[in-house]
């Protein structure tokens, strides 16, 4: 491989400040709308605040595999605009550099990033959502240390129901104390103590609850009449519920890896015909996901040159559009496969060949014909919608 020249230097330098702004711009307003709902869920089953920064890192592989495209094309894009909204692409050609040549740099960037993005599609986001499913279930068990809540009765188990009016120093002091156990075999305490806290004992499977100033009501077949006690101290052991291990990794197709997906729907090891056609689907929609990479250089730069004499930014609007569509029509081509509807390979092949189709067709308008511009009727188009608004808006008068 020749040596890069100048002008490959200066679109690498170019390409790379808008690619990876739009990457981490991208994955942060994911990550920033996700946050708020993790927040909400994680409060609402009482668990552990800092869980949602572990949840949203298992988040982040499916993030930048849906941003890295995307930054991808606007990366190339946004470079060649500014070269030709500045004239040095009309340059550039006038000495013989063609797009052909131009786009050797955008080419060494999507080859570098189809390969991370196989990477984390084909294998670190499985992982990753096994994680995050994981990390749901646990706090949905309790796993995780749920807190108590504070003014609410709390059943821990299927035998102990506990409230607290006040909780502090951190949950290690509480206050206003109900709680009622019941041994499973017909007996039953209930207690009231101004203050308690909980303390841990050689069995992992018993923790001790040892209250302070309060009364107990103990009911038993054994006994004639419930019994009562004013106590200054009272330790009442509480059996941990036991917690069921998670689920094994598999479940859904998000979670298996590229090998697996094929052993799956090509080897013969899947067990029934839909576990089959939900394996082809997956696996056929992660390759196509990946191989359109290869077009985006081309669609960016079809995008990029705006009409003569015109700042036009539709390009850019047309481009995000058509990429987030195609992802969309994906998932739905994935759906369909999956519940037997349509021919997995045709559900996503067809779609990718017609987009390598358009796509070709405007690099060719926009490289070979001269003047050309794929997207012109839309920019005629857009530019009457903005002149008829336009002369729709009063005009300031003169002083």
């Amino acid at each position: 491989m020749s040596r890069l020249t100048l002008i490959d230097r200066y679109l690498a330098r170019s390409i790379a400040v808008p690619l990876f702004g739009t990457l981490i711009l991208a994955a942060m307003l994911l990550v920033l709308d996700k946050m708020l709902r993790l927040f909400d869920f994680v409060v609402n089953t009482g668990g552990p605040v800092s869980v949602v920064w572990r949840m949203l890192a298992n988040l982040l592989p499916e993030y930048f595999s849906l941003g890295i495209p995307i930054g991808l094309l606007m990366g190339i894009l946004l470079a060649f605009r500014k070269l030709a909204l500045s004239s040095e692409l009309d340059a550039l050609r006038g000495i013989g550099v063609g797009f052909g040549r131009l786009l050797r740099v955008p080419y060494m960037y999507a080859a570098v990033l189809m390969v991370l993005n196989a990477v984390i599609v084909g294998y670190l986001n499985p992982y990753a959502h096994y994680k995050y499913e994981g990390l749901r279930f646990d706090l949905r068990s309790g796993a995780l240390g749920a807190s108590i809540k504070v003014g609410e009765f709390n059943h821990i188990g299927k035998r102990l129901t506990l409230r607290i009016d006040r909780s502090e120093e951190h949950g290690t002091r509480l206050q206003g104390i109900f709680v009622a156990a019941d041994d499973g075999h017909g007996g039953s305490v209930a207690a009231t103590a101004q203050g308690g806290r909980f303390l841990s004992t050689d069995d992992p499977r018993v923790i001790l609850f040892r209250l302070h100033n309060g009364k107990l009501v103990q009911q038993s077949p054994k006994f004639a009449s419930p019994r009562t006690l004013a106590f200054n101290s009272y330790d009442l052991p509480i059996t941990v519920p036991a917690i069921d291990p998670f689920r094994g990794r598999g479940l859904d197709y998000d979670e298996l890896y590229f090998s697996e997906l094929f052993r799956l729907g090509y080897r013969g090891e899947a067990k029934s015909r839909e576990q089959m056609l939900g394996a082809q689907s997956n696996f056929h929609f992660r390759v196509v996901e990946i191989l359109m990479m290869a077009m985006l250089p081309m669609l960016a730069v079809a995008l990029a040159v705006p009409p003569k004499r015109s700042t036009s930014a539709l390009g850019i609007f047309v481009g995000i559009v058509l990429v987030v569509a195609y992802h969309k029509v994906n998932q739905y081509g994935r759906f369909a496969g999956a519940q037997g509807r349509l021919d997995p390979i045709l559900a996503m092949w067809v779609p990718f060949t017609m987009l390598v189709a358009l796509i070709g067709w405007m690099y060719h308008v926009i490289a070979h014909k001269p003047g050309g511009q794929p997207i012109g009727a839309l920019e005629w188009a857009a530019a009457k919608l903005v002149r008829r608004i336009r002369s729709l808006m009063p005009r300031a008068r003169p002083a």
